[in-house]
Order: structure tokens, then sequence, then C-alpha cells
């Protein structure tokens, strides 16, 4: 297994320097997928009012045949694979076509790549798999394979990076992306506001906990004193920018110790730290984006219930 360079730890960690001392204060969602996070977030997934996943493997299960047919992919690559889960789709359809012969999926959690490579090499022995640890935001480099590739980027993770910050990554990838390779991304898409707060407030606690977790990780990772009796788990509809906001909100005013990042933190009653965004999106809106990172929309597929799109683009022009 491939690890991720040696800078990417002291990158995140001054990353989540800066976000801390942002307004409003932020963590990377690096940050929730630890191990223990990792196995929180396949726990929401099948949450029912999680919708995401499962409106996705619809599209999926339809599609994958004719995305195979149009890319002849040899090599698959998968950012922020996690369990891999909905790939399969993709995994059978390449295969079946007989053109599939390298897989490379990319995460930030090693126990999980570990654990569905060794999954994916058990059911597709003539498939070479190649897990790499890293962040999709600092690791990518030169993407690995022989071409044909598909990038495939599920789950709507596009929509938990801020509008600029997704703006150079689809540049980047555009500019990785040969001229036989294509780009596989899954987009959640705007909905009724009470559906989207279901999906990210389950009663169980269940979401809650998983955001929690980014907490536990920073203590252990950066010496941090956050106090989890001290904040409430606050998910909220941002209106104006058409993204769920997830939020922790400080109980009290008290002060956090970051020892490693050697800060000194003072939050307000009712401040809030950003744990997460997660955008929905628009057709109209979204393919300028595309536009603009000198890609090219080749197909747009939805769910019947008009909840979830995938979408196939390639290089556009220079």
């Amino acid at each position: 297994m491939s690890s991720a360079p040696t800078a990417s730890r002291p990158a995140l960690y001054e990353a989540t320097r800066r976000s801390l001392q942002s307004e409003p204060k932020e963590l990377s969602p690096v940050w929730l997928y630890d191990e223990r996070g990792s196995d929180l977030y396949e726990e929401v997934s099948r949450l029912p009012a999680y919708y995401l996943p499962r409106r996705e493997a619809e599209i999926l299960r339809t599609r994958s045949a004719s995305v195979a047919e149009h890319t002849k992919a040899r090599t698959l690559v998968e950012l922020g694979s996690g369990s891999a889960t909905n790939t399969r789709f993709l995994l059978d359809a390449l295969d079946s076509a007989g053109t599939l012969e390298r897989f490379v999926p990319l995460d930030v959690s090693e126990r999980m790549l570990r654990t569905g490579a060794q999954r994916i090499e058990a059911a597709y022995p003539s498939v070479s798999v190649d897990p790499i640890v890293g962040d999709f935001e600092r690791d990518l480099g030169e993407l690995p394979g022989e071409g044909p590739r598909l990038i495939a980027f599920l789950g709507s993770t596009l929509g938990n990076l801020y509008p600029e910050q997704r703006a150079e990554l689809l540049s980047t990838l555009a500019r990785e992306l040969g001229e036989n390779d294509a780009l596989l991304m899954g987009i959640d898409l705007v909905k009724d506001v009470a559906r989207l707060r279901a999906a990210y407030n389950d009663d169980a606690g269940v979401t809650e906990a998983f955001v929690r977790n980014a907490l536990v990780a920073v203590n252990r990772e950066l010496d941090a004193t956050f106090d989890q009796a001290r904040f409430a788990y606050v998910p909220r509809w941002d209106t104006a920018n058409e993204w769920m906001d997830i939020d922790l909100s400080a109980l009290e005013a008290h002060s956090v110790a970051v020892g490693r990042l050697e800060l000194e933190l003072s939050f307000e009653k009712g401040e809030r730290l950003r744990v997460e965004i997660s955008s929905k999106f628009r057709r109209e809106r979204f393919e300028p984006e595309l536009d603009r990172a000198r890609l090219r929309r080749e197909s747009w597929w939805a769910d019947p219930a008009g909840d979830f799109a995938v979408v196939l683009a390639r290089r556009g022009n220079p």
C-alpha cells in the first residue's frame, strides 16, 4: 500500500492552524475520517434519512454499463474512496467490458483502504488493486495508471469543498486528464430543506457522533483540549450559499488549547466551530463551473426523484 507524501501531515497541520484562526473558526473535514470516523460514516450512510448513497447507487446501477462503453477505461482511480461500495457498479461494468486492468483508490483512512482493497482484490482477481493513503486536495500529484483512465469522485464529496476550493480541484483534474481520460462525479442536488435537515440530524445521533469525532481526533493528534460538553451540535441550512453548515456551537465562553500548534483559542457563548459544509447543486450553476475549469460535460444522469446526479466529464478545450 502506498502512503501519502511525508509533507501531507505538516500541510494538514498548517491548514488546521489557519482554519482555526479564521472567521468562523473551522476544522478541515479530513479530521472526520480517522478510523472511528470512517466506521461512523459507514453507519451514517445506512440511515433511512441519509438518501445520498442510495440515490447515487440507483444511477450507477443503471448507467455504469454506459460509462464503461464510453470510457473503455483501463485504470479506475477513485478519490476519497472509503469502502468503495458504490464503486462496485463501475468495477462490475468495466470488468464485464474487458477493459479494466487497475483500480487505484485514494483515501485518508489507511484501515478503510486496506479493508476495501482486500475485498476488491478477492472479488476481481484479474484487476491490480493499488491503494494510496492520501488527501485528494493535497496528494494528487500525477494521477497514476495507464489510459484511458476513469477518475471517480463519488458520494457528493465535491460538495464538502468551498466554491474556490472546488474550482481549484476541478481545474487540477482537468489538467491531469489525458485526451482519452474521463471524470465521473456524484453530486447532491438542491431539494426540500426539511429533507436536507433530516439527512444531517438523525434521531439516533449517529451523524452527531460522526461530527463530534473530529474533536476526538484533533485532541488526540494535536494535543488539543476541546471539551464535548461545551459544544452543541447545530447543523443548519445556509440559504444564500445553498449548503448545509455542519457546526458545533459553544454553550459557554471558554478557551481551548491546541498544544501541537501552540494555539490558544477563545470561544464566546454561541460562537460556532464549523466542521463541514455540504453544498447542494443545480445543473444550471454546476455546468458553468465545469466550463471555467476547462472540463466538458459529456453526460448528466439524475435519479427519478431528482435528488442526486452523476456527471461524466472530459477535458475541454484549452
